[in-house]
């Protein structure tokens, strides 16, 4: 019906208010059915029948039935007409534009009206899923297909419904005239269908994915079958279409799908549904026909045309993305490369030049299995000389769950494969085998429908032997820096073993032992950079692939010497004579490795073409080159000889012979007059010069003719000033002169005395050790030089530079107390008389004797970060400065300790104090001694040692979980106390068999999460102090638990009956192999009994009585075997499904619908409602109670 205008009424209410249809209509002659299209912009009014009046604004469909036999009352606009049609017996009033004409088998597109018109909610409940499709751009259905495919416009309000909301139903009844009128309309519906009418259900839901297959007269509304219940059929409408383009009503919209926009020239088209045939485990033939244009006065004059088809393929649902896989003008195509098992969609649009582009109907299937994918290769989790364990895991079962394995090897001959294990295990053992030897093995997996294939093959290998010590090296050639070494290989070792060596060699000497010197697979080679003769040490292994053989007997072999440097260049010892000089040099700086065993000198003339001649060959570094020519120069070089050889010869040295020295001297007289200190004395040349000008001459002096002759002056003046004489002396002087040749000799002695003076030094004083701190210095009497000596002067000091006065008088004597022991003293001695103050007489030194050593001044306690490894309950370190030995050196100490015990120890300055007791204070003091006694003790310190590491507490599981273990151990609080110094480390043993520490921490219990079912854990607990750690316990082994299966959902309860219900709930699938039960129980009160216990996921209540309210919940249990039987696992219960049965009453067509729509309209609170209504009422009673206590106790 459209109108322009709306009529005006003093009610409208809105279409949720009044109801548009009865619950059902029983024992008519006549049904008036009419179906009221309302476009946008547009309002449709009409009057119930017990005079209400209603407004539908547009865009809407909205179908209508009466139920007395007589047509409500509609108002039809200026320029609308209201036609009744009859067929089979059955009245339509249809409400259409005047000049329209009825157009039967023409499907115009629908406008964009709303997806779901909602019914009353006393008449129709709410379908526990919703009836539209999801809204675009959620990702569940492409949004191109939303607007081309609009929804039934609420066919579901002539099908019998049932109401999953809470548990409760609306009941309807009806007659048998009603079912055939249904079955008719379906009929008529299929008819359509077969003559080429649109239909298409893109963009309708289809009831599950498993009967998205299902034929055409499958019972689905919106998505929703009656499933094996539905012996109700849905009724389709008639097509009534409209002229001009305009939207007209659809008796099938929900199945169909048209443009939104209005062409004058447009081919309706009907697509039908796609066959899949051929259906194998990877791929599928898929077929189709062209689309057909639906037969109209417009249509019938078109001719066809060629149309592109696109196939789009989803494996993620029929609301997932979808894939493009062919487009083409074919109208088959094989979809390949699929995968086993798995549910596809597919679906199939048209396009052409003049058409819109039209989408088929989906169609699903489900793939076939097939035998699994090859599996991975096995891996190898363990090995021996003589095993390997393989294990590996599952490939993809193709649909078919996998039972066996098969594993073959080619037994290590690299030939043919052989079965080593067939079995439904994940790893294999396999044993008996060869060390070190390659093997190879593959797997294949096994279901149902057959053997996969093979994987990758795993070549692995055996644990080898170490190869037996070889024999030691030979020495094939040796040099100065480098030896050539060569060996064979070991005895015993096999021919295909891969060999390595290792030479390791030690210097003769050295600190630092045997290193490698070769690293290789050759038998021999040349080790260089070595020392030249020296020995070493060399010994020999064997490497392979398993390990390192033992060393081989140790040889020694030494480098050769090379030859030594060429020696320093020759000097002249003593003088050069006229006939003879004498010669010297020093050893090479080099000597090759070796003793030098003789020198050779060789002398030659300076003159050309003269020749080198041997002089001297001997071991000592010295010559005299005798029978020489006076006045000659001569050119002499030496070389030395080793047991390397002869060296090369040294710098040449170049020396001439001298002439004859000068004659006698007259001897020396004294000029002037003689002073204390010093003479003057004056002398002649003399008569004969030798032949050479005379160039020097020497003055000697001595105290007598006894005693030795010093140089007093060398010059060529003919007098000179001798100073440094002693006073009241007699001197006697010689002198001869020197040329070119040599000194001539010596004349007469000549005595002359110095003036008198202060008295010489003292004698150096005799100094004798009395005691360790005493010493006596004795000393002797000085010449006085002319004058009495009248005191001496003592001075004394432990440095030459800081002496000091300590005596003064005319003793010859003195005692100095007070001294050092084991401490050099210095001392000197002056003596004094009338002319003056004598010099200091040499130093006189002495030492102390040596004695006990002194008192241990420092001692200390060593901490306790400084101390690692050591138990410190029973252990003390202690650490002490070394006193002064006192001349000795100290041998070791004394250290007291606890009741008077006494620990003697070597010459240390740390020492440990073991096997004390815990917890206890000793007093501690320690005194040195040496050779000659023992020392005073030290101050005495106080230490205490620390208590004992407290032992492993016991360890026990206070919690089990199929995935965490509660742990506990000791008594204490389970957490952490600052007051507790006692920490623990608990550790879990890992999957490489090592114990690593999960916590660490004072608590006393600790939860150790993320494990896995039924597995057993081993655990080790250690606990710490301030005295240390103490020993680990012995080890635990904590199993968790299977875990239970997961909460079912809710239950669903349909009625059958008057007295019967059936219950239904979703299936879980088998955990890890086990079995799933489950147990239904009905609640009633408090109290819960159970009516069913088995693998059925429903179960059928039988004496369900009439008006009464029944809670249903359901749980899953898991069986499984252990060493005591079969056992079950329960998880939680579901949520309560409550279900309120009633009696199934017809109802009577003159009773009066008032009654039965209010009670209609009672409702029962749901269990949101009734949470939501106690909120309420907190709420209220929590704000009056607020401004109560606001009102009269704040103010």
């Amino acid at each position: 019906m459209m109108a322009d205008q709306p009529p005006p009424l003093e009610a409208t209410p809105i279409l949720n208010e009044v109801p548009l249809l009865p619950h059902m209509v029983n024992g008519d002659t006549t049904q008036q059915v009419i179906l009221v299209q309302v476009n946008p912009g547009e309002t449709f009014t009409i009057r119930t029948e017990d005079g209400h009046i209603q407004c539908i604004q547009g865009p809407a469909h909205v179908p209508m039935m009466s139920p007395n036999g007589s047509v409500p009352p509609i108002f039809v606009p200026p320029g609308y007409v209201s036609q009744v049609v009859e067929e089979n017996g059955v009245r339509k009033v249809i409400v259409m534009p005047h000049s329209t004409e009825f157009h039967p088998s023409m499907h115009p597109p629908p406008p964009h009206v709303p997806h779901y018109i909602h019914p009353h909610p006393a008449l129709l409940p709410h379908p526990p899923h919703p009836v539209y499709p999801p809204v675009p751009g959620t990702g569940e259905i492409p949004p191109q297909f939303i607007h081309q495919h609009p929804p039934p416009p609420s066919p579901h309000l002539y099908q019998d419904q049932e109401s999953r909301s809470h548990g409760r139903a609306n009941f309807v009844q009806r007659d048998e005239r009603t079912l055939k009128m249904q079955e008719h309309l379906k009929k008529r519906l299929k008819d359509r269908q077969a003559s080429g009418q649109t239909n298409n259900k893109a963009n309708s839901p289809p009831s599950s994915p498993h009967k998205a297959n299902s034929s055409s007269s499958t019972n689905v509304q919106n998505g929703y079958g009656k499933g094996q219940q539905g012996s109700l059929g849905q009724i389709k409408q008639k097509h009534i279409g409209k002229t001009r383009g305009s939207p007209i009503p659809s008796a099938d919209s929900g199945m169909g799908e048209s443009d939104t926009e209005s062409r004058k020239s447009e081919e309706l088209l009907s697509f039908s549904k796609p066959t899949i045939s051929e259906i194998q485990a990877r791929s599928a033939v898929i077929s189709w026909s062209a689309p057909v244009a639906a037969q109209s006065e417009e249509t019938q004059s078109l001719t066809p045309e060629a149309f592109t088809f696109e196939v789009a393929v989803s494996n993620s649902g029929k609301n997932g993305k979808f894939k493009s896989v062919y487009s083409g003008e074919d109208k088959s195509f094989t979809l390949s490369e699929l995968r086993p098992a798995t549910d596809y969609h597919v679906r199939v649009s048209a396009s052409g030049h003049s058409t819109k582009e039209s989408v088929s109907e989906l169609v699903s299937f489900t793939t076939e299995s097939c035998e699994p994918d090859p599996p991975a290769a096995p891996k190898v989790v363990n090995k021996t000389k003589n095993s390997l364990t393989l294990q590996w895991k599952c490939s993809n079962d193709n649909g078919s769950k996998i039972t066996s394995y098969l594993l073959e090897w080619d037994e290590g001959k690299s030939g043919a494969f052989k079965e080593c294990y067939y079995g439904h295990l994940k790893q294999h053992k396999i044993t008996k085998l060869s060390p070190s030897t390659k093997y190879t093995f593959r797997l294949a997996a096994k279901n149902d429908i057959g053997m996969s294939g093979f994987g990758e093959t795993l070549p692995c290998f055996t644990i080898g032997v170490v190869p037996p010590p070889p024999l030691p090296p030979q020495l094939a050639k040796a040099g100065v820096n480098w030896l050539s070494l060569k060996w064979g290989s070991p005895n015993g070792a096999s021919s295909d073993d891969s060999l390595t060596y290792i030479l390791e060699m030690e210097e003769d000497g050295s600190d630092y032992g045997f290193q490698a010197g070769y690293n290789g697979d050759e038998l021999s080679c040349t080790l260089s950079d070595l020392r030249r003769n020296t020995s070493y040490k060399f010994r020999l292994f064997a490497h392979n692939t398993e390990g390192k053989s033992g060393p081989s007997e140790v040889v020694e072999y030494s480098t050769c010497p090379d030859k030594p440097g060429a020696p320093s260049k020759p000097t002249v010892k003593g003088k050069i004579h006229s006939h003879n000089v004498k010669v010297t040099w020093d050893p090479p700086k080099d000597t090759g490795g070796s003793d030098i065993s003789s020198y050779v000198l060789e002398i030659s003339e300076a003159s050309p073409g003269s020749k080198w001649e041997t002089a001297y060959k001997g071991s000592t570094r010295e010559h005299v080159c005798a029978h020489l020519k006076p006045g000659t120069s001569y050119r002499l070089k030496v070389s030395c000889v080793g047991r390397g050889g002869q060296s090369q010869p040294s710098d040449v040295l170049t020396v001439q012979t001298s002439a004859v020295p000068p004659g006698l001297c007259r001897p020396p007289c004294l000029v002037g007059k003689a002073k204390p200190k010093e003479v003057i004395l004056q002398w002649d040349p003399p008569s004969v010069d030798g032949g050479s000008e005379v160039s020097e001459y020497l003055l000697e002096m001595a105290n007598s003719d006894q005693e030795e002759r010093r140089q007093a002056y060398r010059g060529q003046a003919l007098e000179c000033t001798v100073n440094g004489l002693l006073p009241g002396r007699t001197y006697c002087f010689w002198i001869r002169a020197a040329n070119k040749a040599g000194l001539g000799p010596y004349s007469e002695k000549a005595e002359i005395s110095t003036a008198p003076g202060p008295p010489d030094p003292c004698p150096t004083p005799l100094l004798t050790c009395k005691t360790a701190t005493c010493i006596v210095a004795t000393w002797e009497s000085p010449p006085c030089n002319g004058a009495e000596i009248s005191e001496y002067r003592l001075e004394w000091g432990q440095m030459e530079g800081s002496m000091h006065v300590v005596y003064t008088g005319p003793l010859l004597f003195y005692e100095v107390k007070g001294l050092s022991p084991a401490t050099t003293y210095y001392c000197r001695v002056q003596a004094v008389n009338l002319a003056g103050v004598g010099l200091f007489g040499e130093i006189s030194t002495a030492t102390t004797p040596a004695s006990v050593p002194a008192a241990v001044a420092v001692l200390n306690l060593l901490e306790e970060d400084q101390l690692e490894g050591l138990p410190l309950s029973t252990c003390l370190a202690l650490l002490w400065e070394e006193p002064c030995c006192h001349g000795a050196e100290i041998i070791g100490y004394h250290i007291e300790y606890g009741e008077k015990q006494v620990l003697t120890v070597s010459r240390v300055t740390s020492h440990v104090l073991e096997n004390l007791q815990p917890d206890t204070l000793y007093r501690i003091r320690i005194q040195a001694f040496n050779s000659l006694g023992t020392g005073p003790f030290s101050p005495s310190i106080k230490a205490k040692t620390k208590p004992l590491p407290p032992d492993p507490p016991h360890l026990e599981c206070a919690v089990f979980s199929y995935q965490s273990l509660k742990l506990k151990w000791g008594e204490g609080p389970s957490r952490a106390s600052i007051a507790n110094p006692t920490q623990f480390n608990l550790q879990m043993e890992d999957r490489l068999g090592r114990f690593i520490t999960v916590y660490s921490g004072p608590c006393h219990t600790y939860k150790v999460q993320r494990l896995s079912e039924s597995t057993t854990y081993y655990f080790k607990i250690q606990a710490c102090n301030d005295a240390g750690e103490g020993d680990l316990s012995e080890v635990y082994a904590f199993a968790t638990t299977k875990s239970p299966p997961p909460a079912v959902k809710a239950p669903k309860v349909h009625q059958l009956g008057d007295n019967v219900c059936e219950v239904t709930w979703e299936p879980l699938q088998p955990m890890k192999g086990d079995a799933i039960v489950y147990i239904l129980q009905l609640a009633t009160g408090r109290e819960a009994d159970q009516i069913y216990k088995g693998p059925d996921t429903s179960y059928r209540v039988p004496n369900v009585q009439t008006n009464c309210e029944y809670r249903f919940r359901v749980c899953a249990g898991r069986q499984y075997q252990d060493s005591t039987g079969w056992q079950e696992l329960f998880g939680p219960y579901s949520p309560n499904a409550t279900f309120s049965s009633q009696k199934q009453e017809l109802l009577s067509p003159s009773s009066d619908p008032a009654p039965e729509l209010l009670k209609s309209k009672r409702k029962a609170l749901s269990d949101e409602q009734f949470a939501f209504l106690l909120l309420v009422i907190f709420a209220t009673v929590a704000i009056l109670f607020a401004v109560i206590i606001q009102y009269f106790v704040i103010k």
